[in-house]
């Protein structure tokens, strides 16, 4: 069977950039016509036909010293006759007639003998595949040791005379007063012609400073340093920087061209298919390297970078020019000791890959923390090792993991430990109690009749008091002990290794003398007392749950006594009980006589002016208590174990609701109904809402279930499930109060969740508190990144939604667009405001 290779012919390869001049033509002008077509042979024709060639070659047989050398005419000087080969002459048939001519340069012409191109060696080199030779042979077997040094002083005939003496292609020119060798070749020679700047020294036309390459590198490198500057000729060095002799392409074309012209046979027929293979694989992986978004840096066993891909420039602000011959210690940002380098490189040696962060700097000094692979890189067949450094700058995504752990574990007025962070300590701590029979204590803190200063003073000024009662707080915790926020004026505290409860007492009382001292707030003296509760392992509980109630059980007994004291658990605290039961028979009493009623506040979306959605909210109007607070009647629900029953209420008064709208006309967009984390365990919440939907007959895209992120903090799983059948049923998912305490990136990556709804406690201290705005824009980017929707809660000012709107966070709920409407003001409000409705599913009723 006929090798595929034996088929490629001169036409494949050559050059249609075929440059001529008609038999008249001067030196000069022939230097100057091929110096503007960058090549290095002219044709020579006489009436339409190719007479001669004259290459850059020919330029050191010209004598400088003669009298109008320029005007010469070329015909005087050409090469006659040339040598032609026909376009359908093979490869392998060109390249002998190279080798036995010893000619640069054939002549391709047609059927016709009709002159079509050019072709050289270096053609055959660089379309065969020819640089696998050079892997083999190193610089000091194919160098010219024997190249001339001339005096800088000396003219330009001087060089030819060398060149043309000593059958060279360039010289080496010495300067003495720079201490600078620099390089003279043919092309230069060219150029004195082209321009007519023969009389000058030759040092004027020198290159310099010189680039070198040592004698024990492969030819392979030599050859590619050549390409990459696209020049001929590299000076050659010994390991003491001593030149030796000069490298050009011409030396390396003609070393391969024996051991072309021998194994060309058989080389081709072996590595065809391999070559092929060989040559996609590398247009693909330079293909994937260059479009990277990681940079990508190679270097050799010595560390000299030798190639880098675009992303590199991008995020270096180094280009290839910069580094290429550099070593990676140009990036060093002087932040790592050796010890740290000596340990990255035993790692690579032994796992031959090496992974972790780095700091390193820019082109403009800035550092920068990265995420660096380092992968050894070893051919088969070739003893040299390379080294793949591939990277991606993460400081931006550490600041924000940074944020969004402060944002999971730590108070964000206080810095405190939040609620999350204190039950992890809490449990540990259990464990090593359980473990070494020690006990501890839990305190349950609250402040007396700090809503009265929120409420006369402002919030901001109750954040400074809050923020000021931590200080002291923490003054008295001993090292080991924990002291957290839950939220509001609620404080915990751990208090580990309890030898006895009047140890505790004492503790107790230090806190109420600490808080005792006025505060200054706003150039006021201001006192707050506290309320103290506690609670003991093993004595009052063995697990979390239990001792967080009972300490805060004391702590309301503290309240029933006086206030500003500090009460320890017992079990003959029942008047709390008594409490509760009545407020349990009021409670019942209410769901049954219809006390309970629902309001809906607006979500608008303030870009476009459009109604987005409704959140329904429970009221109670108690005809004995009058109004009660959502804040008094939601936890007391979830205490007495009634919250799943108000959760069904609303789901079917929300439902109802949904129902009375689309049978009147009246435009609305979806409705979110809020759950208790509590639903998710201790009932059956996926069936609650399907029943609603079922009895009246609402389609589910109406329906929005509101979670907060304490429904799936203690089961995950369990979690996912519900909220996973939930979206089966249709209805969408929003996390309400995102922010709070526990938000984590986990849960939103994990769980269904369709929409984000911002705290307003957040959007309260917009855009004037710093580190508050920054978290609210690091809320708003991640929810962006994973693709949710965004409402904004308790927009009350028009700067808080400027400052929304510029972070493209557009859907807003609060009292700067409506306070919560009972349904009447509902229907009033959306024909006032004349907002458009968001479009949604049409009821199926109605077809």
């Amino acid at each position: 069977m006929q090798m595929k290779s034996k088929a490629i012919t001169a036409a494949d390869v050559m050059s249609a950039n075929l440059v001529t001049c008609d038999e008249y033509t001067t030196l000069a002008h022939a230097a100057k016509i091929m110096k503007k077509h960058n090549v290095s042979a002219i044709f020579v024709t006489s009436k339409g036909q190719i007479i001669g060639i004259w290459t850059e070659s020919d330029c050191a047989k010209v004598d400088f010293l003669a009298s109008n050398f320029a005007q010469t005419c070329i015909t005087d000087s050409m090469s006659s006759p040339v040598k032609k080969v026909t376009k359908q002459t093979l490869l392998s048939d060109v390249t002998a007639i190279f080798h036995h001519h010893h000619f640069r340069h054939l002549l391709v012409v047609d059927e016709s003998s009709q002159p079509i191109g050019m072709i050289s060696l270096s053609d055959v080199v660089k379309n065969q595949g020819l640089e696998h030779y050079l892997h083999f042979r190193q610089v000091e077997q194919s160098f010219n040791a024997q190249v001339p040094i001339i005096d800088s002083e000396q003219s330009i005939n001087d060089v030819a005379q060398n060149m043309r003496r000593q059958r060279v292609n360039a010289v080496l020119v010495f300067n003495q007063k720079l201490q600078q060798t620099g390089i003279i070749t043919e092309r230069d020679l060219l150029h004195v012609l082209a321009d007519n700047k023969h009389q000058s020294r030759c040092w004027s036309l020198a290159s310099w400073p010189l680039l070198t390459i040592r004698r024990d590198i492969s030819l392979y490198r030599a050859y590619h340093l050549l390409k990459a500057n696209n020049i001929r000729h590299l000076v050659v060095e010994d390991q003491d920087l001593n030149i030796c002799g000069i490298l050009s392409l011409s030396h390396i074309i003609t070393d391969i061209e024996a051991a072309y012209m021998t194994e060309l046979e058989t080389v081709l027929s072996q590595r065809n298919q391999a070559l092929k293979t060989s040559q996609k694989n590398l247009f693909l992986a330079k293909q994937i390297i260059n479009a990277s978004l990681d940079g990508v840096m190679i270097t050799d066993n010595k560390g000299t970078i030798f190639q880098v891909n675009p992303a590199f420039t991008t995020l270096t602000g180094y280009s290839a020019e910069d580094v290429v011959g550099q070593t990676p210690s140009l990036l060093s940002s002087g932040k790592h000791d050796k010890i740290f380098y000596d340990r990255m490189w035993q790692c690579l040696r032994r796992e031959h890959m090496w992974q972790g962060e780095i700091w390193n700097k820019k082109k403009n000094g800035e550092v920068y923390l990265e995420w660096l692979t380092i992968i050894e890189i070893k051919e088969p067949d070739d003893d040299e090792l390379l080294y793949a450094a591939i990277f991606s700058d993460i400081t931006e995504r550490k600041k924000a993991e940074k944020r969004i752990i402060s944002l999971a574990y730590f108070d964000e007025l206080t810095h405190l430990p939040n609620r999350r962070l204190f039950s992890d300590r809490l449990e540990m701590a259990l464990a090593t109690a359980h473990r070494d029979n020690s006990k501890l204590a839990v305190m349950f803190l609250d402040l007396d009749h700090f809503k009265q200063i929120n409420d006369t003073m402002g919030h901001n000024v109750g954040d400074i008091l809050l923020r000021q009662v931590a200080e002291r707080l923490q003054a008295c915790v001993r090292e080991g002990d924990t002291l957290a926020r839950l939220g509001g004026d609620e404080f915990t505290l751990l208090i580990t290794e309890i030898s006895d409860v009047e140890q505790l007492t004492i503790f107790a009382h230090k806190l109420i003398h600490q808080l005792q001292a006025p505060f200054k707030l706003n150039g006021l003296d201001v006192s707050i007392t506290t309320s103290i509760g506690a609670a003991v392992y093993p004595d009052d509980g063995i697990d979390s749950q239990s001792l967080l109630k009972h300490a805060d059980v004391a702590m309301y007994r503290s309240k029933d006594l006086g206030r500003n004291s500090f009460q320890l658990y017992k079990p003959a605290m029942n008047a709390r009980s008594l409490e509760r039961l009545a407020m349990e028979s009021k409670f019942k009493k209410a769901l049954r006589t219809n006390e309970f009623k629902l309001c809906f506040q607006p979500q608008i979306d303030a870009k476009h002016q459009r109604l987005t959605g409704l959140e329904a909210l429970v009221r109670w109007q108690s005809p004995e208590l009058g109004s009660i607070s959502p804040a008094q009647f939601i936890p007391l629900a979830e205490n007495l174990g009634l919250i799943v029953e108000l959760d069904i209420w609303v789901i079917n008064k929300a439902c109802q609701q949904i129902r009375l709208w689309l049978d009147e006309g009246v435009p609305f967009a979806k409705v979110s109904i809020n759950v208790s984390a509590l639903h998710f365990s201790q009932g059956n919440l996926v069936l609650a809402v399907q029943n609603a939907l079922h009895y009246w007959h609402v389609d589910p895209h109406w329906v929005e279930i509101e979670i907060t992120e304490t429904s799936f903090i203690s089961s995950l799983p369990e979690a996912k499930k519900v909220l996973t059948n939930l979206k089966k049923l249709g209805v969408k998912i929003a996390l309400d109060d995102f922010g709070t305490g526990y938000s984590a990136l986990s849960y939103l990556t994990q769980l269904p969740i369709d929409t984000v709804k911002i705290d307003a406690s957040f959007i309260a201290k917009v855009p004037d508190e710093y580190g508050n705005s920054q978290i609210v824009t690091a809320i708003i980017a991640l929810a962006k990144s994973l693709r949710l929707g965004l409402v904004a809660e308790g927009v009350e000012k028009a700067a808080q939604l400027r400052f929304l709107e510029q972070l493209e966070c557009y859907v807003i709920q609060g009292f700067y667009f409506s306070k919560p409407l009972y349904p009447c003001e509902y229907v009033r409000f959306i024909a006032q405001k004349k907002f458009s409705v968001l479009a949604s599913l049409p009821d199926p009723l109605l077809k």
